[in-house]
Order: structure tokens, then sequence, then C-alpha cells
């Protein structure tokens, strides 16, 4: 037989699209040439192919050879076809039965020596080769992290020649199954280990239940990164459908996913010197950013006023639509990006306004356009702002329990959530304009209130509709199936930066 045919699998942003591997061996010139649009890496795996298949004591045909990669207008970049490759050259010359390829898919980087290396994406190729009911053949190292797809058949190889053993079948790989039995735990620290600021702790609550975005005002040491810190430990256990979502993000990042962080909620809080296509995503070969690797998960950025303002001016659309989308003149990617947004600032540029000591020397037109690095339409889809205000010295030096435990919390946090799923099958957050007027309606003397906050505060529609999912959440922790007076009056109170230009404790300098 001089056709082989083998299936892969490529990379393209969060899918694993199939590829048809095609090898054909012709007389004339020897020769080994790949087509079908292939990348640098791609076309470099002849060398690594020629030398694995001499090494493994196989005869590297001395025909024209000439190898496909279809569909041909689909980029393929990476490692990933050489295992396919090598394996389509040994079938097309008749060196190993080509009566089983058909049932398997094939991804790996070969060495030199024939051995198999980890490649990227393991878990969306595990995930797709189970949806087309093949099973998939691909080095160790990535067994654990596919072997997490659920009804999906994972076999793992270290070498050439043990797969080259499978398909003769002198030596059958055994199915593999993930070493990760359970839930991994992950030590995020507990919430009563931050002293006092109960105000900032009812307020992550919040946001916890309703999945809200949340930004924390105060001074520095006063707790904002420990509080954001330990929203993780208070948030619902992943499903297994976020556990796969989230990890199929991270599968296919430079930095890589082991199965030891299955089922982890991701916390991400880049430096605030990072660039647009770091947050989003980005590259030639479109990459996720911090906002897909924070899937499902938080992300955390502190000092949000010493961000580059058109850094931040990215994260709207994200905020909204939960999915960033990637365009290049020669492709278009899509990643999702369902986050939890928990942001920090100080109150001015040096920190310390309203401190008692009077050390802040900040005017008010610098406290003014500081201030103003973060536009008006970022602000309005953070449904919190909060200040989190210096500490006394007396509940610094208090060493005794401060508030419940994050077991405690995350109780209260799911039954909220619960509750919320029944009513409307999503969290508050996600709740649209039409939903709205279904599930927050509001009596005369709320409606009264709300209507005088929105006059009064000059609040736009977005932050309106912000306020009610707030005071929703607010009824579902209290199990309150209306939404009260006193549930307005509190979202109401979380909005800080509309409700002066200056935090309270500055206002008493």
């Amino acid at each position: 037989m001089s056709l082989a045919v083998i299936y892969s699998r490529a990379q393209d942003g969060i899918n694993a699209p199939l590829v048809t591997v095609e090898v054909h061996l012709a007389n004339g010139l020897p020769s080994l040439s790949i087509v079908g649009l292939p990348e640098t890496t791609v076309k470099e795996s002849k060398d690594r192919v020629r030398a694995a298949l001499l090494n493994a004591r196989f005869e590297f045909p001395m025909r024209r050879i000439t190898v496909n990669l279809a569909p041909a207008d689909l980029p393929k970049e990476g490692g990933r076809f050489d295992l396919p490759i090598a394996l389509g050259i040994l079938a097309a010359s008749g060196q190993i039965p080509a009566q089983q390829l058909h049932e398997h898919e094939f991804i790996g980087e070969l060495a030199l020596t024939g051995e198999l290396r980890g490649i990227r994406g393991a878990l969306t190729a595990a995930m797709q080769s189970r949806d087309a009911k093949r099973s998939l053949l691909l080095p160790i190292p990535n067994a654990d992290e596919a072997a997490l797809v659920r009804d999906a058949t994972v076999l793992g190889a270290s070498h050439l020649l043990e797969v080259c053993a499978h398909l003769h079948g002198s030596a059958p790989l055994a199915p593999h199954h993930s070493s990760t039995a359970a839930v991994s735990v992950q030590d995020y620290g507990d919430l009563n280990e931050v002293q006092g600021q109960h105000h900032a702790k009812r307020a992550l609550e919040i946001a916890a239940a309703g999945n809200h975005n949340l930004l924390m005002l105060g001074p520095p040491g006063t707790g904002k990164t420990m509080l954001a810190s330990r929203l993780p430990s208070i948030l619902p256990v992943m499903t297994e459908i976020e556990s796969l979502e989230s990890a199929a993000v991270a599968s296919i990042s430079d930095q890589g996913f082991t199965a030891a962080q299955w089922g982890i909620r991701s916390f991400r809080a880049p430096h605030h010197t990072a660039s647009a296509a770091a947050l989003v995503g980005g590259g030639s070969q479109p990459r996720p950013g911090e906002i897909s690797l924070a899937h499902h998960g938080v992300l955390f950025l502190d000092e949000l006023p010493e961000f580059d303002r058109r850094v931040l001016e990215v994260l709207r659309e994200p905020l909204e639509s939960g999915r960033i989308v990637i365009s290049r003149a020669a492709r278009q990617a899509e990643f999702p990006a369902h986050f939890q947004l928990i942001a920090a600032m100080n109150p001015c540029p040096c920190g310390y306004l309203g401190d008692p000591s009077g050390r802040c020397r900040c005017t008010a037109e610098q406290v003014q356009r500081y201030r103003a690095r973060l536009s008006g339409p970022l602000m309005d889809r953070i449904d919190l702002h909060i200040e989190v205000p210096k500490l006394s010295h007396k509940t610094l030096v208090d060493g005794t329990a401060n508030g419940p435990s994050s077991a405690e919390v995350r109780g209260r946090v799911e039954a909220a959530r619960l509750r919320q799923m029944q009513r409307a099958g999503k969290l508050n957050q996600a709740l649209t304009p039409k939903e709205l007027g279904q599930y927050c309606a509001v009596n005369k003397q709320a409606a009264s209130l709300l209507e005088q906050a929105v006059e009064r505060l000059g609040l736009s529609a977005r932050a309106y509709h912000r306020v009610l999912k707030v005071a929703r959440t607010i009824a579902d922790l209290a199990g309150s199936p209306t939404i009260e007076t006193m549930h307005i009056s509190e979202a109401i109170s979380y909005r800080q930066l509309d409700r002066q230009p200056l935090p309270a404790f500055a206002l008493k300098q």
C-alpha cells in the first residue's frame, strides 16, 4: 500500500478541529514534502520524523513522499503532527498494519530517539475525539489530562515503538485513567483570617452569591488584597462542566494544565504593567489572555488606576458578553471569559487620603485626575464599590475570631445561588433587562427609594440595572422571595464612587 490515512487534531482557539494526515509514496527522487498550510514547526517535523524512524530501527523509504494535512485552508502549528506523519509513512510503506488506523486519532511530538513528548491542548483534543467515537493515542505526559474527559478512550505511550506494537497487536495499550479521582483541594486561606473589615466581608459575600464585580477603595495595608484572595474560598465547588471549560483554556495556554489543577478555581492577578494582549489574549497565533485563564474564576486587578487606560477599556465587552474574539488578518479565534472581576485601588496617588495623621498632601485636582483614569463605562460595569478603611490598633491586636469562616459563608452563597438557578436558570449578574422586570420587581416604597437614588446619583441605565441585580442577590441571601426597601437601600450603599467624589473617611480630613 502506497497511501495511508491517519486522523489527528489541530488547535484553533479553544477548538481542536479534525486534521486528516494523508501520506503517499511515489516513484521519483527521494524527498519528503508537507503540504496543507503548515507553519515552520510543522515543516521541521520531516527532520524529526526521519531521525526518529531511523533510531527506532525502521526503514525510511527512499521514495518521493508527500504528506497532505487536510483541510488545506486550516493553519497547522506545533509538533503535534510528528506522530501521525511517522505512522503514515510506516503504514504507506507496509511496515505496520493499516487496518486499525481509522479507529484512533494520534497526536504527539517526536524526539530524535523516537520518544514521545507532550503537546498543548490535549484536553480539547480528547473532547473532540470522544465526540467522533474514536480513541486518542497521545504521549504519556498528556494522558492524565486527556483522561479527565468522561467517556473518552485515552491511550498513552512513551515511545514510537509502543505505538507500533499496539497497532501490530503484540502489546496492546491499556486505556488510561486519570490519577485524580476527586476534586483537588486548594488552600485559599480562610475569610476569618482577615482582621475586622466586616462591611467589606459582607460585600464579598454578596459578590460571591450573585457573581458580581467588586471594587475596593482604601489606603495601603488595609486588607484589600487579602480579601480578594479569599474570594475563591467562599465560591461553590466547580461543576464538571465548569472544570472542563476552565481546564480546556489552561490546556491550550503556554502554562499548560495538569490533573492536579482539576476543579480548582483560578485566581489570576496580573501586574499593572500588563499589556492589552496579555490581558485579553493575542499573538499571530492567538493565545488566551488573563481574562480567559480566569474563566469560572477570579481576575484580581490590584492598583487599578495604574493600569494603562487602553488596557482597562478592553475589559468592557468581555465583562458583558463573557467571551473575547481576537481577530487577525488571516484568522479569528474566540475564547471564553466568564470571570469575576475584583479590583482594588488607593483613594489618592499617595494612598493616604483621609489618614488622621495628615500625611497626605495630594490636592483635590490630583485626586480627581487619579480617579479619572477609570472611565465611566468601566465603572458602570462594576456592581459594588466599597471602602476598606484603615483599621484601629485595637482591631489589629485582637486575636479573637473575625466573623464566620469561609465554610459558613460558602454555605450561604451556595443556598443563594441555588435559589437563583431555580428561579431564572442563571445567576443574578447575568440577568437581561427583560428578566429584571420579571424577577426583580419591587414594591412602591422600594421603587420610590430607587428613583430618588437614580436622580441624585445620576445613575445610568446600566448602573440602575446593576443596583437591582445586587438587591436581588441581597434578598436571596436573606431568603426573601421579594425585594424589600432594605435590600434596595443596602444595594445603593455599595455604589460608593457614585454617591460622592471622595470617600467618607476623606471628608473628615
